[in-house]
């Protein structure tokens, strides 16, 4: 996504205008160099590369800082390895047999299910669990395997084997030590030669985040981690945008990899090296993002399919950061805009959708805000699983991603951006104008998508204003036409829906007049809504929560038709009670 200044479409002047980038634009050149590199890797040649003096031991005992899942842990220590509805017992674990899912696979190569596994287990009890996987593993994957020992899986493991080397190093046989040591090491030199034939992204953070935990924690590992600090600083390059935020645009994936480069933290402190500037700097930049995605419930705003996530979880990584985080408020290249006063909280995506290789599953939700009351949310998107334990139906999960999930208007049943199968994004939105004022009176934000805009000749512009003292939230929503429309002329008329999503217990009672409704909260704090310009209704709707589960909720819906200038709507939240 990049931005740049000048006047939108529809002839307004000014703006921060953010473009929908076009994704990892790899020629057909390196997509085969990667094909020819996967095939190499299980040659003679490349194995003999892989030899070298085994390690004796580990240069230091690295504490994990990040906290496991206790719930999906107690699955683990009770023997069964659990995940994206799979399951498979673990006394009976033969990979070579196994016809487990991808997901399932990816999740048992990588090993942070040694987390979980802590996180319910004490050592001799979980010890007796890791080390029948890790030999289950080892008998099956010792030599190259394509997906086991994919750079970013392998990434993984070089960081997790060695966090939790008291779970798989626990038994007292000479024999299996050396086998697990070495293979880190193999590792460890399979990544250095792979990292880089990985797809930008993620995938190739964690290789080379996997990488310098080697580099750190295995002996004459000094020239390892400068050449992995480089592969972590380009990576990251890829991933992290000014003011914390991620290429994905998923609040949850800004999370995660703030948890890493903190785990990753931890290897310095455990060697007591100076941590490299790399670290230090995407720690600090994710923790301002992370903190500018949170409502004021201490859970993250559900955008593009990501998990709120539990609010312990987040509150553990913004301590860890240490100091004190301000949150990023104008995300003028993450994309995200945050108006926080008294004890509100608006949370708005006023960006376009990821590019095409950044963003698997991302949803059609340009424009969407989300709203809390002090600790308490009121407005919300529908939201999704991704980051959570729990898989949601595929039919549920593509639901989720449409324009109607989400706190935004949606002209004609027809998404903003069109949604592929595999969770890809089609054409729509590829260009959001936003400007941001604030003043003593309060703070306004006004944003212009162009998902409208080739299909029916329309511009969707959102205006919100935050009071000063929090309590008076006003919006308004646009249709706008664009030049050729207007100089064309439109006959027909587009029906709308801007739809306000209710998060789980709040309760909407219609005014008598149609033009309002009575919000109120499970705590019984009350907002009063009205709307102009178009029709109000209470339907049904759903939002996923942290749990990855999906709850009944209530939604609010103000319809209309457009007419020859466009439509507008005006709306407003007012808070009625102390």
């Amino acid at each position: 996504m990049s931005d740049s200044g000048g006047s939108d479409k529809g002839g307004r002047d000014g703006g921060q205008r953010l473009t929908r980038g076009r994704g990892d634009a790899r020629t057909l050149g390196a997509r085969l160099s990667e094909k020819l590199a996967r095939i190499g890797y299980a040659t003679p040649l490349h194995n003999r590369k892989l030899r070298g003096r085994p390690p004796l031991k580990l240069l230091a005992a690295t504490a994990d800082p990040i906290a496991g899942d206790i719930m999906a842990g107690r699955e683990i220590a009770a023997g069964k390895l659990s995940f994206g509805g799979h399951a498979e017992a673990v006394r009976t674990l033969n990979f070579a047999t196994s016809r487990a899912p991808l997901a399932w696979r990816e999740w048992v190569h990588g090993f942070e299910w040694l987390r979980d596994l802590a996180a319910a287990s004490d050592r001799k009890k979980g010890a007796i669990v890791a080390e029948l996987v890790v030999e289950a593993w080892l008998a099956s994957y010792r030599e190259y395997d394509e997906l086991a020992w994919r750079a970013d899986l392998a990434g993984r493991r070089l960081m997790f084997w060695p966090l939790y080397a008291p779970y798989i190093l626990s038994r007292g046989d000479p024999i299996y030590r050396s086998l697990v040591l070495n293979h880190l090491a193999r590792t460890a030199r399979h990544v250095d030669r792979a990292h880089e034939k990985m797809p930008e992204g993620m995938p190739r953070v964690e290789a080379a985040a996997g990488l310098l935990a080697a580099g750190l924690i295995l002996p004459e590992g000094a020239a390892r981690s400068v050449r992995a600090e480089n592969a972590l600083r380009k990576a990251l390059g890829d991933v992290l945008l000014p003011g914390g935020g991620v290429a994905s645009r998923r609040p949850s994936d800004a999370l995660a990899l703030l948890e890493r480069l903190l785990t990753l933290r931890a290897f310095y402190e455990a060697r007591k090296v100076e941590v490299s500037e790399v670290v230090v700097e995407g720690i600090e930049t994710l923790a301002s993002g992370v903190k500018g995605l949170m409502l004021g419930d201490g859970r993250l705003a559900a955008i593009h399919g990501g998990n709120i996530c539990a609010p312990e979880r987040l509150a553990k990584a913004l301590a860890l950061v240490g100091g004190n985080v301000r949150p990023t408020r104008n995300g003028a290249s993450s994309g995200f805009q945050r108006m926080d006063a008294g004890k509100s909280v608006i949370v708005v995506d006023a960006g376009p959708p990821p590019a095409k290789d950044a963003g698997s599953g991302a949803h059609a939700g340009t424009l969407a805000f989300e709203m809390s009351d002090g600790d308490a949310r009121l407005i919300v998107n529908c939201g999704g699983a991704e980051g959570a334990a729990a898989v949601l139906p595929e039919a549920l999960a593509g639901l989720l991603r449409t324009t109607a999930a989400h706190a935004t208007l949606i002209v004609n049943d027809t998404n903003s951006t069109r949604l592929l199968g595999g969770g890809g994004l089609g054409k729509g939105v590829g260009e959001v104008v936003v400007t941001r004022h604030e003043s003593e009176e309060g703070c306004w934000l006004d944003a212009t998508h162009d998902g409208y805009a080739k299909r029916f000749g329309m511009l969707h512009r959102r205006r919100i204003f935050l009071s000063a003292d929090g309590r008076d939230i006003r919006g308004e929503d646009a249709l706008e036409p664009v030049r050729a429309t207007r100089l064309l002329g439109r006959r027909k008329a587009l029906p709308f829906d801007v739809r306000f999503h209710l998060a789980p217990g709040v309760e909407a009672t219609p005014t008598a007049d149609g033009k309002g409704a009575l919000l109120k909260l499970a705590a019984g704090r009350v907002w009063q809504m009205k709307v102009r310009g178009g029709r109000l209704t209470v339907d049904e709707s759903i939002f996923v929560d942290e749990s990855g589960k999906h709850r009944s909720v209530a939604q609010i819906v103000v319809s209309g038709e457009t007419e020859s200038g466009g439509a507008t709507v005006n709306w407003s939240f007012k808070r009625a009670s102390k």
